[in-house]
């Protein structure tokens, strides 16, 4: 610690700190101790030019603020040690008028000195009556000098020690309201900083609340979707299942028939199993949140097995599925989460695509990233549901084959992809199909 640093600790010490002592107490404490300092240089100074009178009476005051200091500082007596001094300070200065050559002395300069520093330290309400004080006190010494100089003496021995004494006071009460001025400058300095943090504090805890809101309202919405999924999307074809199978149960059916429910019942059941997947995937994912496992993988080698079977799925539907993905091609990604993605958008595309058409999957080399393309000739989608289709607004609808959506597979998607690295996006016009597109980087 160097050695401004140790004084300035010092000084801290003495004065009291900012956590226990208000501005005005701290003023105090600063003033007696100058004060203590400065009357330990006017003392002895007294004694020496002969002053002894004003000597003996700053002896006084000097033991005065001593108290005072201590029983403010260490006794917790603030407020009275600060009125009961400031009165004290002005009896003394009475006196020392009367005993220091009155008018031709320097009591009229520590008195304004005085005045100063008391109003420094007092309470805004109390300024006016010190003021008045000092202003009377003064009239009143220097008309009673004026009318009865007899009674104030001049104790000056010689004419220097007049000028000394003087230009000594004169020095003294410039630097002593120099620094009170300076001090409680600072300190306003220092306050004004410290509200203006507090005002930039506020405000940034403002705008973390508006965010929090934000937040809890994206919360309550998917909230919402989610309850109106379980309380429709999944009650529906659940309720479809139990109608098909008390149809079963109650009326006997020839084999056309049977065979015509149980198809019913299995797309029902596979729609129904596929919209409960999609749900608890997402709700996992929100809640417990999803570990990321990347690393190099081959493309083809993640994706063959997932598109092989959703070719399966689009023969049933007499649809074309192609695929033309490069052997060499390898990404960073995690591979579950990549199956996923291109399952939900490869099955989408067959959903929306009607009996007889296309979709074709195929890679292209962009930069550094590797950009998975998913076109169809389906129905497209329209252009007033397109800005929120990667959302919980995305409306659930159904594909050309009446199979059920749940309004979530998108979403998933969207998360799934950036989550690894990647990002996705689309091009579809309304009756002409749509070109899903994600890209991922290259391995």
């Amino acid at each position: 610690m160097s050695f401004r640093e140790k004084v300035s600790e010092s000084w801290n010490k003495l004065r009291g700190k900012s956590s226990a002592f208000p501005l005005e107490f701290r003023i105090f404490h600063s003033i007696c101790i100058v004060a203590i300092l400065m009357l330990a240089y006017i003392t002895p100074f007294n004694f020496f030019i002969g002053l002894y009178v004003p000597a003996m009476l700053s002896l006084l005051t000097l033991f005065i603020f001593c108290y005072f200091y201590y029983i403010s500082r260490f006794k917790g007596k603030m407020r009275a040690s600060i009125i009961l001094c400031s009165a004290l300070t002005y009896v003394l200065f009475i006196l020392n008028y009367f005993f220091n050559s009155g008018i031709s002395g320097p009591t009229d300069i520590l008195m304004a000195l005085s005045t100063v520093l008391v109003i420094s330290i007092t309470p805004a309400w109390q300024h006016k009556i010190w003021l008045s004080i000092s202003i009377a006190l003064v009239l009143t010494l220097h008309l009673i000098e004026y009318y009865y100089p007899a009674i104030v003496p001049n104790t000056y021995h010689t004419r220097a020690y007049m000028f000394v004494d003087r230009t000594s006071s004169y020095v003294v009460a410039v630097i002593m309201i120099y620094y009170t001025i300076k001090y409680i400058r600072h300190n306003y300095d220092y306050e004004k900083q410290q509200t203006e943090e507090k005002t930039l504090a506020v405000k940034d805890q403002h705008q973390l609340i508006l965010v929090q809101n934000e937040q809890l309202e994206q919360i309550n919405s998917e909230k919402n979707k989610l309850l109106s999924i379980i309380a429709h999307d999944l009650r529906a074809p659940l309720s479809n299942i139990q109608n098909y199978l008390e149809l079963v149960t109650e009326y006997g059916l020839d084999k056309e028939e049977r065979d015509v429910v149980e198809g019913d019942l299995l797309n029902i059941t596979r729609n129904t199993l596929n919209m409960l997947s999609k749900l608890l995937i997402w709700s996992k994912s929100q809640m417990e949140g999803v570990v990321v496992k990347l690393c190099d993988v081959n493309l083809l080698s993640v994706l063959k097995n997932t598109l092989d079977l959703e070719r399966i799925l689009a023969i049933k539907k007499e649809i074309s599925l192609t695929y033309q993905v490069d052997k060499a091609i390898t990404v960073v990604a995690d591979s579950d989460m990549l199956q996923l993605v291109v399952r939900n958008l490869v099955s989408n595309a067959i959903k929306f695509t009607p009996v007889g058409g296309t979709v074709s999957i195929s890679t292209q080399i962009v930069i550094n990233e590797c950009k998975l393309s998913i076109r169809d000739n389906g129905r497209g989608i329209a252009f007033d549901q397109q800005a929120d289709i990667f959302s919980l607004k995305a409306q659930s609808t159904f594909g050309t084959g009446n199979e059920k959506g749940v309004g979530l597979g998108l979403l998933l998607c969207k998360e799934f992809t950036e989550l690894q690295g990647g990002r996705i996006g689309f091009e579809s016009i309304p009756g002409k199909g749509t070109h899903f597109f994600v890209f991922m980087p290259i391995g």
